[in-house]
């Protein structure tokens, strides 16, 4: 559907094209969506065949790169039920069947290889077409309708552009017809000035001072046929200067399950003049065979003759054609080669019998005298992922890995390949992993040390062999020591041999500033030496102090530490960062302040800011801990300093005393919510009413007061009586909303039990007044 369509178009768009491709792709790239769309529309009720179609197409001069051109258009306009997918390896646009194929007939596709060479005349991006701004061959035949150029210079100035006439001919002016058909190009120089002599004496002379040459303007068109086995075969109109590849490109190329890309013949006048072999142009990039054609040329594409086809490890598998004499060697020159990984011993043949397939295995020494037939198949395998003649080590070895095995290696030439063992190699105990005959693995144990003096022979290696030595560390825990308490940097450290309190706490980055001239202690595991201590202690316990300048005494200082040691260093009993409390507002000197005991209440601070001024209104003072506020009543804690409201300081602790408010707040569910001042003879229903009233959301008996010192006086109620709070000053007042209430319709077996209950409540009322009446 999508080559119909493209190719309406382009038969619409050929009154545009003028003989020149850059007009048409003009044309073409100025199409708006809409006359697309409408050429799909009419692409539908053609009664033409697609290749009918783009036959007519391009014999009307249309290039094959001119359909691909507009396949892109048309794929981007497709709907997504329907549109076109480019197949990768070829990237023609082919319709996507609305119906899925059968999975067998998919697989059965996707397995087949692609022909060798048939890209060639597939690909977008590969055209040949001929160069039509190249200079004037010398060797090109001229024909009816070529245009000649003839520029005359020098004293006398004049251009000529006859075209050449059916009969063959040219006209200038005041001169009689000149005969140039099948004359090349320089040929027809000749003739042409020959004949100018007669209107300038002495052309192309020195002495005259007039020069004149000929040259080839626009071209003609030819008519080449392609037949046999290609894509399109029919009747092409091409430029005179196209050549067999331009001609195969316009038809598809030889059809890639049929045809032949090596026997390609042109034929001239009955006769053949050239037989073209693709896989020239393809391997060595030859064109040798790429003749320029002439008007009623006919090339013929023939069947194939052999196709055999390469998988496996060559660099590129596919299907390829042989000629008679080729040989199997000439296939896989062909194919590239042999990969890097290919297993060159040996191919495997599949081949057809008459009627089955025969497996042949073809050894290396018969690869360049092999003669391939047609059908076969061959496998090139892959080498195996193993190592002939590897055996390694690890562990305790200054070069650990793999290494090459010799015909009598032993476990000491392994040892001194790896330059020998290390200081912390445990020599009592070495391992060697071997494989079996069958593959089963077998363990080895080797005394090392003992192998090493000559005390036992030494072990023959074979493939595949693993050395490992242990190191000493491998083979216990790993040993750590650590120092908690006043010290920079507590924590967990690598022990080491002769390591001592010292330099454990120089890892610790040093004493704190909280340690004290007093005792440290050591925890110490027990292990053998049980000596002094309790039945129910496990733990030995080392006590040693430092002096006032944090220094460990020189005995203490050279104590030599254990695994697994827990050193703990004291901090002083009163040593403690400070804390501190600020105060702000109407105080004598507000700001933050440290805590001076862990007695010190909200009085002490106040006492220690100068006390408050005349402007502080206690009501409204607000105290806060860790970002929450606390409510006080601070006029009766100044009363009375002993009283539960009189907190004890505690880190953070902020205390505000704000000036006397004179505005109350009204917000919630009332009409107009406000801020109004405060006027002490107003009561909670005269400052509702300030406000337009209660909102029918409101909820009247919920309603509170929020004091300036945060906190809530609520509103009471006594017999349906309520008692609104008292407002003070810079109080809020708040009514909230009825909370909306979701009707609870219940599950659906929850209501059909309902409707038992009642249906069943029901029943027994009837009953009754049925014996009430009887």
């Amino acid at each position: 559907m999508i080559r119909r369509t493209l190719i309406i178009i382009l038969l619409m768009l050929y009154p545009l094209w003028g003989g020149y491709n850059l007009l048409l792709a003009q044309a073409v790239n100025n199409l708006t969506d809409e006359q697309v769309t409408q050429f799909v529309q009419q692409a539908r009720i053609s009664g033409m065949t697609e290749t009918q179609m783009e036959a007519l197409a391009l014999t009307r001069g249309f290039t094959p790169a001119d359909i691909n051109r507009m396949r892109q258009r048309i794929s981007q306009l497709q709907p997504s039920s329907g549109r076109p997918t480019t197949t990768p390896e070829t990237n023609v646009v082919r319709e996507q069947p609305a119906t899925p194929s059968p999975p067998a007939t998919t697989t059965a596709a996707a397995s087949t290889p692609a022909v060798f060479g048939a890209s060639l005349f597939t690909s977008v991006n590969l055209s040949f077409e001929p160069n039509l701004r190249m200079p004037t061959p010398r060797n090109y035949i001229i024909g009816p309708d070529d245009e000649l150029i003839i520029d005359v210079y020098g004293n006398a100035q004049q251009t000529y552009r006859p075209r050449v006439s059916p009969e063959g001919s040219i006209r200038i002016e005041n001169l009689s017809p000149i005969y140039v058909n099948g004359l090349t190009i320089e040929q027809a120089e000749q003739r042409v000035i020959g004949r100018l002599k007669t209107l300038y004496q002495g052309i192309n002379t020195s002495a005259s001072g007039v020069q004149a040459q000929v040259t080839l303007g626009s071209v003609r068109s030819i008519k080449v046929t392609l037949l046999g086995q290609v894509v399109r075969p029919g009747t092409y109109t091409l430029s005179s200067l196209a050549t067999v590849f331009n001609a195969l490109y316009a038809a598809g190329g030889p059809a890639p399950g049929r045809g032949s890309f090596r026997d390609i013949r042109v034929y001239r006048s009955n006769r053949l003049v050239r037989t073209l072999d693709c896989y020239d142009f393809l391997l060595r990039a030859d064109q040798k065979d790429n003749i320029r054609l002439l008007d009623q040329d006919i090339i013929f594409v023939d069947h194939y003759g052999t196709h055999i086809e390469l998988a496996g490890e060559v660099k590129q598998p596919g299907l390829y054609e042989m000629r008679r004499g080729e040989t199997l060697k000439s296939a896989l020159a062909f194919a590239g080669g042999f990969s890097d990984r290919a297993y060159t011993a040996s191919i495997n043949l599949l081949r057809n019998t008459p009627t089955q397939q025969q497996l042949t295995t073809i050894p290396t020494t018969d690869i360049a005298q092999f003669v391939p037939q047609g059908g076969d198949h061959y496998v090139v395998g892959t080498i195996l992922d193993r190592v002939e003649n590897k055996v390694s080590v690890s562990g305790a070895v200054f070069r650990p890995g793999d290494y090459a095995l010799s015909k009598e290696g032993t476990l000491k030439q392994l040892i001194t390949r790896a330059e020998g063992l290390r200081e912390d190699a445990f020599l009592n105990r070495a391992t060697i992993r071997r494989l079996r005959n069958n593959l089963d693995p077998e363990v080895i144990s080797v005394d090392l040390g003992k192998l090493l003096r000559g005390e036992i022979a030494d072990i023959a290696l074979y493939r595949e062999d693993h050395l490992h030595i242990s190191t000493l560390g491998e083979l216990r825990q790993q040993r750590s020591v650590s120092v908690q308490g006043a010290v920079n940097k507590s924590g967990t450290f690598d022990f080491a041999d002769s390591m001592t309190v010292a330099n454990l706490i120089v890892l610790a980055e040093g004493f704190s500033d909280a340690a004290i001239s007093s005792r440290m202690e050591i925890a110490r595991r027990v292990k053998t030496d049980t000596s002094g201590l309790p039945n129910d202690q496990n733990v030995r316990l080392i006590v040693f102090e430092i002096d006032q300048n944090l220094r460990l005494n020189p005995a203490d200082a050279k104590l030599t530490l254990r695994p697994f040691d827990q050193v703990f260093v004291r901090a002083s009993p009163r040593y403690e960062a400070q804390k501190g409390v600020s105060i702000a507002g109407e105080v004598v000197y507000p700001g933050g302040y440290a805590i001076r005991t862990k007695s010190d209440h909200i009085t002490d601070l106040i006492s220690r800011a100068g006390g408050l001024k005349p402007e502080a209104y206690l009501p409204a003072a607000r105290f806060t801990r860790r970002g929450e506020s606390i409510s006080l009543d601070l006029k009766k804690i100044l009363d009375d300093s002993a009283v539960a409201g009189n907190l004890l300081l505690e880190d953070g602790d902020v205390l505000t005393l704000p000036r006397r408010p004179d505005i109350i707040r009204i917000r919630g569910e009332v009409l107009n919510p406000a801020t109004v001042e405060f006027d002490p003879a107003k009561s909670f229903r005269d400052y509702i009413g300030e406000t337009g009233g209660f909102t029918n959301k409101a909820l009247k008996r919920k309603a509170y007061a929020i004091g300036a010192n945060g906190k809530i006086k609520p509103t009471r109620s006594l017999l349906g009586i309520r008692s609104y709070p008292t407002i003070e000053r810079g109080a809020d007042i708040v009514v909230p909303a009825v909370p909306s209430k979701e009707p609870d319709k219940g599950s659906s077996a929850e209501r059909a039990a309902w409707l038992t209950v009642i249906a069943s409540g029901v029943a027994v009322i009837l009953t009754a007044l049925r014996l009430i009446t009887n």
